[in-house]
């Protein structure tokens, strides 16, 4: 688990993506203290597994479902990615609940100055739209964010100068794409409120005031 607090940025030495199988490497240092093979990093939102380490930086593996859920795939060398190590137990919780599972790829539609802030506008599909809440809480590309506003294609954040100064996101410009991840508890209030259709030829069940008592109701 993660909270969405960038540690550090990195850059892409290179990445391998085959039809089955993919490879990513990134040149870091911050993240590399106390980390082991085996453990979790976030790369630009998305939990990844080390691999292998060196003085400069890991490597992981990635899916296919991971190259298709998300814009690692099409990372270039010396791009930048936001980077952040698995939360401690007894670590400080700075940001929300961010597992590190991508949901969708958003596109920035525009940045603009208010005041102190930068207003990042980010267009979403709308399987991700659903599950944002106006002041609620986002990652983008890893980072934890506060919801400002909404409108019918996506979804608006206020960044502080501080964030975008330690995290890659005002390194994008408009059109680039960006991994968006809901809040888990928004997703499993959808479910429960959207339960799957039980399966073709089970016996239908039905809310009855006998079956409520023979359940202790």
């Amino acid at each position: 688990m993660f909270t969405g607090i960038v540690e550090e940025i990195g850059r892409v030495r290179r990445v391998l993506a085959g039809a089955q199988s993919g490879e990513i490497a990134i040149a870091a240092t911050h993240v590399l203290e106390g980390t082991r093979i085996g453990d979790s990093i976030a790369v630009d939102g998305v939990c990844l597994t080390v691999t292998s380490l060196a003085s400069d930086g890991f490597t992981a593996d990635a899916t296919p479902e991971t190259l298709r859920r998300s814009t690692l795939g099409a990372l270039a060398p010396n791009a930048p990615v936001n980077l952040e190590r698995a939360m401690l137990a007894g670590g400080r919780f700075g940001g929300h609940i961010v597992q590190g599972h991508v949901d969708a790829t958003g596109t920035l539609r525009a940045v603009k100055a208010e005041g102190n802030a930068k207003m990042l506008w980010i267009d979403a599909p709308a399987s991700v739209l659903g599950l944002v809440a106006e002041k609620g809480s986002i990652a983008v590309d890893g980072v934890s964010l506060t919801v400002a506003s909404l409108d019918s294609a996506g979804f608006s954040i206020a960044m502080i100068p501080h964030t975008g100064q330690a995290t890659a996101l005002l390194q994008k410009r408009p059109g680039s794409r960006v991994n968006l991840e809901t809040d888990v508890l928004a997703k499993y209030v959808q479910r429960l409120l959207h339960p799957s259709p039980p399966p073709a030829g089970s016996p239908k069940k039905e809310l009855t005031l006998a079956f409520l008592k023979e359940n202790g109701f």
